[in-house]
């Protein structure tokens, strides 16, 4: 028995009933995780997401379920959806709302479609919808790559997958600007239709996919930070302090000499008692201020309890006890009033410095001592 080879044919009408459900449902999922994580981007996406399948409700189904609202309502609202998510990686970052920008593509359109010249050309409509999409595509790339803190290996999808689906609408608009008025316009159309309907299915999973990951990852990020962050100075704590010590110290191996300086804030305990707790957590910020500004971006520094601190420089020993000298008076110098009442504030140090192969216990116990032998002496 002879089969004859026989040709896939996909409805247009049925993949946008497919991309409809799928980023309504992927909206509810958003939202679903933003009342889960309360980050303000997954709301905007999710409803941006929403708005995405409610204008392809109305692009397929309008002229049923609602056949006295205007044609370009699906569109406009096509480009409220791709602003929100642009929008929404703009929140991720920290970065404020630019309500014009985000609504600049719709409004554009709704004016535009005032002027019969644009209303009556299906060319202009996909050149301008085209440019529309892509450029609010690429500014979410743009947005994402922000995220700076990752390896680029670690990055690519994020910024990847949003430039790809530009690139795929810029290609009707080419399409479309080169082909002839008539036939071709219309070949074009439907041809961008069809491709428009097997993308935003891929875009918008892979999309959702990688909002999910980023969230993940600053999820993560926060828990680790709180984990290793003493929350009263902002500086490390003892568990962040000798993890981040242990990269430095492998960095650095056989490269350069290491010190470390102990601190311990002279007359703490009598400070808490005259003053108060509130007074004496005003110095301990205060001495995390001062060693901050006065050390250097890659210095680790942290609190290992109490009143007693410790830093590791990647440096030699004449340098370690430059910055030690250099901490201990701008720490005196630094004027602390609390309540209207002047606290006088002083620090000891303990200097080690050893070769990159020394221990991190070896060297702190050094230290150790040589502050204690600072303290005895005044």
């Amino acid at each position: 028995m002879d089969f004859a080879p026989a040709l896939i044919s996909l409805d247009v009408g049925t993949l946008f009933v497919i991309a409809i459900c799928v980023a309504s449902l992927l909206g509810l999922f958003l939202l679903f995780a933003w009342m889960q994580e309360r980050i303000r981007a997954l709301a905007w996406w999710g409803v941006a997401y929403l708005t995405g399948g409610a204008s392809g409700v109305l692009w397929r189904f309008g002229h049923l379920i609602a056949p006295t609202l205007p044609s370009s309502l699906a569109t406009i609202l096509l480009f409220v959806a791709v602003g929100m998510i642009w929008t929404g990686a703009r929140l991720f970052h920290g970065r404020p709302v630019r309500w014009a920008a985000m609504l600049f593509g719709a409004g554009f359109w709704l004016i535009a479609g005032f002027a019969p010249a644009f209303a009556q050309s299906a060319a202009a409509r996909i050149v301008v919808s085209a440019l529309i999409v892509a450029g609010y595509t690429f500014l979410t790339a743009a947005e994402l790559q922000r995220e700076r803190r990752k390896p680029l290996i670690r990055r690519w999808p994020a910024i990847f997958v949003p430039i790809l689906h530009g690139a795929i609408f810029l290609f009707p608009a080419a399409l479309a600007s080169l082909s002839p008025a008539g036939a071709g316009t219309r070949n074009s159309a439907a041809g961008w239709i069809a491709v428009f309907a097997i993308e935003i299915v891929l875009y918008v999973v892979g999309a959702a996919f990688i909002v999910l990951v980023l969230v993940k990852d600053r999820t993560v990020r926060l828990y680790k930070k709180a984990a290793t962050t003493d929350p009263l100075t902002g500086l490390l704590n003892r568990r962040g302090f000798f993890e981040a010590a242990a990269i430095v110290t492998r960095r650095n191996r056989n490269t350069m000499p290491i010190s470390i300086l102990v601190f311990d804030l002279d007359r703490f305990k009598s400070i808490n008692d005259r003053y108060g707790h509130a007074a004496g957590d005003a110095v301990l910020q205060s001495f995390a201020k001062v060693t901050r500004e006065a050390m250097r971006v890659d210095d680790v520094i942290g609190r290992l309890g109490g009143e007693e601190f410790v830093a590791l420089l990647p440096s030699a020993p004449a340098e370690g006890a430059a910055v030690a000298e250099r901490v201990r008076s701008a720490f005196a110098a630094a004027s602390l009033v609390h309540n209207g009442q002047q606290i006088a504030t002083t620090v000891s140090v303990g200097v080690a410095s050893g070769t990159p192969s020394a221990t991190l216990d070896a060297l702190i116990a050094c230290a150790d001592a040589a502050l204690y032998r600072a303290k005895k002496k005044g």
